[in-house]
């Protein structure tokens, strides 16, 4: 069912790889949020946050390469595994975008630290964090489980910052304190979204890669 689990010969380091763009993503998630939720100088991270995307970027150029190269020399044996892993580095590629936007965001002149939603948009951040831990665990050993576990909470963390959105866009409050934390919202939906794909790439059928319910919902990430 899974390509990670069928093992693949000369893939192993393609996975490898993989898991370490999604340790690059988190770091670069991690410090632009800093940004925007303490008030840290957005200029004592910006470097270390484009450095990061730009590794991440060669990363999945490098990566992309070698599985040409390995479909060349294997023939069509392995084309879904390919495929699939081509998905999955496109997915990493894009969390570790929006975290740049969320960086550009802070660049703007957007601090979050003084609103009256501080502490729950800590919280938050500090549960999106821990996703990407899990994402990683689940791409060097997925099981169906956890994986629809994760899957399951994504979801519901997804329409939960859909309806924070909905909420600022109807709200009577002054647009220069909603609108930020509007685009944040849904920076952090894109994110998430993304890791739900990521999971979901290391374990569905081709496919169905990028659709829920056996193919009938599309998750738009």
């Amino acid at each position: 069912m899974s390509f990670f689990r069928q093992g693949p010969a000369g893939l192993d380091h393609v996975e490898t790889r993989s898991i370490e763009m999604l340790a690059d993503a988190r770091h670069s998630f991690d410090l632009a949020t800093t940004a925007i939720l303490t008030g840290t100088t957005p200029a004592s991270i910006a470097d270390e946050i484009r450095s990061t995307d730009h590794r991440i970027n060669q990363a999945e150029q490098d990566l992309r390469a070698e599985l040409v190269i390995h479909a060349t020399v294997h023939g069509t044996g392995n084309i879904a595994s390919v495929l699939g892993f081509i998905l999955l580095l496109k997915k990493i590629e894009r969390i570790g975008d929006q975290a740049k936007n969320i960086l550009d965001l802070a660049e703007a002149g957007v601090c979050l630290s003084d609103g009256r939603d501080a502490d729950a948009l800590n919280a938050e951040q500090a549960e999106v964090s821990a996703l990407f831990e899990v994402a990683g665990r689940l791409l060097s050993d997925p099981t169906d489980d956890e994986a629809q576990a994760f899957v399951t909470k994504v979801s519901e963390l997804i329409l939960d910052f859909q309806g924070r959105i909905d909420s600022y866009i109807h709200s009577p409050q002054p647009g220069y304190e909603v609108v930020p934390l509007a685009i944040y919202y849904r920076y952090l939906k894109r994110i998430v979204a993304n890791l739900r794909g990521v999971v979901g790439v290391a374990v569905d059928p081709l496919p169905h890669i990028d659709y829920l319910e056996q193919g009938t919902v599309d998750t738009d990430d």
